[in-house]
Order: C-alpha cells, then sequence, then structure tokens
C-alpha cells in the first residue's frame, strides 16, 4: 500500500514535493509550538505551513480532469483576493465604528482612542493606495513618500504574525496539574471594588482551581497580584482576594502579591512568591488575565523566567479591537530595536532610490 502511495505521487513530480513540504512544516510548527507556544516565529511556522496547504490545493485541483471545479476554485480564489483587498482598504470603516462603541461604553481615556487613531492612520494609507503618493510631486519625492505604505506593509506583516500567535495562544492545551494559579490585577472600581473585567479574570481562575479538584488532584494555591494605584483606596490583589472569599475559596488557598505594577512585575513579584511558598522554583503554575492580554503576559512571563501559560478571560467583543492594538503596540515595543532597525533599511533604500532618481542615475525604480 505504502509503494502505491509513493507511486502515485511520483507520478506527479511537483505534487509529491508539495505535499512532503506541507507535512514538514506541520508538524515543525505543531513541535515548536507544543513546546514552547510562547514564540513569536510560531506564527511564521503556521503562515508558511497554511501557505504551503494553498498551494497543495491549488495544485491537486488544476490536475484534476473536471474542468468545472478547476473555474469555481479560480473564481473562488478571484472572489477571496477582492474580499480581502476590499477590506484592507476599508478598514477604517470597521475602526472608526468600533472607536464610537468604546467611546460610548468606555472610560474617555487615551488609550481607548487607539482604534479611533488607527482609523486615521487606515483612511490616509487607503487613499496613498487610491490615488497615488505623489503623482503632481516630482519623481524623487513621490519615490521617497513610496516608504511610507512599505512601512506600513511591514507594520501590517508584524500585525497579523501577532494576531496568529493570539489566536493559536487561546487553543493551547491546559494541564490541570498546576500548584499556583497567578491572577494578574487590573484597575477597581472607586479605588476598592473589582471590575468586571477583572471578576472575569477571578472567576477564571476559580473555574480552574475547581476543575483540577474534581479531577481528583490538589486544590491550587491562587496568586492575587496587583498592586495600589494612585487612584485605589487599596491594594488590587487585596480587593481580588476579598472576591474570592466570597465566592467561596478558603484563605489557606489564597496569597496575595500586591506591590506590582504592571505585567512584567506581576510576573517578576509572584513568581518570587512562589518559589518562596513551593520552596523551589520547580512548582507548576498557571496564570489568568483577559484573552487578548494572555499572549503579551505570557511574553513578559518567558521574560521574567517565570513557566506559566496563560487562560484568558471571556472579554466584550466590541472592545476586542482597540484591546488587541493595545497588546500589540506593547509587544511592538518589547522588540522596538529590531523593528527600527527593519524600518530604519526600508527607508534607507528608498532614500537612496530617491537620490539616484533625482541625479538621473537610476535605470529602475520601485515606483
Amino acid at each position: 500500500m505504502l509503494n502505491e502511495i509513493i507511486a502515485f505521487f511520483g507520478r506527479r513530480g511537483e505534487f509529491f514535493y508539495i505535499s512532503v513540504f506541507m507535512l514538514v512544516m506541520f508538524f515543525v510548527f505543531l513541535i515548536s509550538w507544543l513546546v514552547e507556544p510562547r514564540r513569536l516565529i510560531n506564527g511564521v511556522f503556521f503562515t508558511i505551513f497554511l501557505a504551503s496547504v494553498v498551494i497543495w490545493v491549488t495544485v491537486m485541483v488544476h490536475k484534476s480532469t473536471s474542468h468545472g471545479l478547476q473555474r469555481a476554485y479560480d473564481l473562488l480564489v478571484l472572489a477571496a483576493f477582492f474580499l480581502i483587498t476590499a477590506l484592507l482598504i476599508f478598514a477604517w470603516l470597521f475602526l472608526f465604528w468600533n472607536a464610537y462603541f468604546v467611546w460610548k461604553y468606555e472610560s474617555h481615556t487615551l488609550p481607548n482612542l487607539l482604534t479611533l487613531i488607527f482609523g486615521f492612520v487606515a483612511l490616509i494609507l487607503s487613499l496613498m493606495f487610491l490615488f497615488g503618493s505623489g503623482q503632481y510631486l516630482p519623481r524623487w519625492l513621490s519615490v521617497l513618500l513610496a516608504s511610507i505604505p512599505a512601512i506600513a506593509i511591514y507594520l501590517g506583516l508584524v500585525l497579523y504574525n501577532f494576531l496568529i500567535n493570539l489566536l493559536l495562544y487561546q487553543i493551547y492545551p491546559r494541564r490541570y496539574k498546576q500548584d499556583y494559579l497567578i491572577v494578574l490585577g487590573a484597575g477597581l472600581i472607586n479605588g476598592d471594588r473589582v471590575s468586571k473585567l477583572l471578576a472575569a479574570r477571578i472567576n477564571r481562575a476559580i473555574q480552574y482551581s475547581n476543575r483540577q479538584y474534581q479531577k481528583g488532584r490538589k486544590r491550587p494555591i491562587i496568586i492575587m497580584s496587583g498592586g495600589q494605584g494612585p487612584d485605589e483606596k487599596i491594594p488590587e490583589a487585596v480587593a481580588m482576594a476579598k472576591f474570592a472569599r466570597k465566592r467561596g475559596i478558603k484563605t489557606n488557598h489564597l496569597l496575595i502579591e500586591d506591590k506590582s505594577k504592571n505585567t512584567y512585575q506581576n510576573m517578576l513579584f509572584s513568581k518570587r512568591l512562589a518559589t518562596k511558598d513551593f520552596g523551589s522554583s520547580n512548582f507548576r503554575s498557571t496564570f489568568f488575565s483577559n484573552n487578548y492580554h494572555i499572549f503579551r503576559a505570557a511574553l513578559l512571563a518567558k521574560e521574567v523566567g517565570l513557566k506559566a501559560n496563560g487562560v484568558g478571560a471571556f472579554t466584550r467583543l466590541y472592545y476586542l479591537p482597540n484591546a488587541i492594538i493595545r497588546e500589540f503596540a506593547g509587544v511592538f515595543v518589547m522588540h522596538k530595536h529590531r523593528h527600527f532597525v527593519i524600518m530604519g533599511v526600508i527607508v534607507l533604500f528608498f532614500i537612496l532610490q530617491a537620490i539616484l532618481v533625482a541625479t538621473g542615475n537610476v535605470k529602475f525604480s520601485v515606483i
């Protein structure tokens, strides 16, 4: 049977090699993701695998004898291309619409204006794409302005990779064998009450704890992590612990970390607290936050040497775009040196192109 399969693919040349490449990329991605889901390169591996699947299907369809199937597939690909292009060009409409809902239902702060800001940026880029970046400008300046959409494409690819990793992280297998559950803090209402967003994180940790106990394993200790902000009456961790006790969690199953001011410190200080309580750093832990936040939090956990993956709590759908943009900005800043070097190379390339065009020493141009 195996020889027949090999012979079948062997008669089809490139189809066999594409099939092998697709399977190799699938296992490369799967192994990398399962071993360490907190790698940005996992998104690259998954994208290469996805592209190989599309190529495999395309070759398979066009090797078939059904002309109707081939035409239908070509129309489907063409429709998908135009749909994606339209979505990219008119993304600003969705961003403006989302900004309206965030402004209506959330506090009027700068972070909650991100979709509005991105909407204006997307509108400008869309106009440049539709009408050209400089039809009535000198040729050298037009070439120079082309660096703007080039950088936008690069940022778009970085954003795409972040989104792929964020989605993949939501489905990472959960292991109910934890010693500690770390709940990341968030702002308090009126300085002393747990918000709905924070309550969702705590409830998710309690649910996880109950599920582990129901499986016949020990009940994990829940670490409430969050310091006291300038507008808060008590540390977030204290309010969180009070909320958990009302939900039935006993005091001896709670630890309070009340010094952290950001996610990085949440991870670092919780690791120190768990290490002290456990007697070594060989404990098993999981952290809890909202679904949009867990991937960036996982990167920070990795940065401080905390062996923990995250479980996300539900977030209202209208709030997700704004929150995801904020998380992307945070991950971008974590790797800002790499990104600024690449963007600098892009700008330098277009500057050199513009100089060559201005001096008349260029025989080709990217424009």
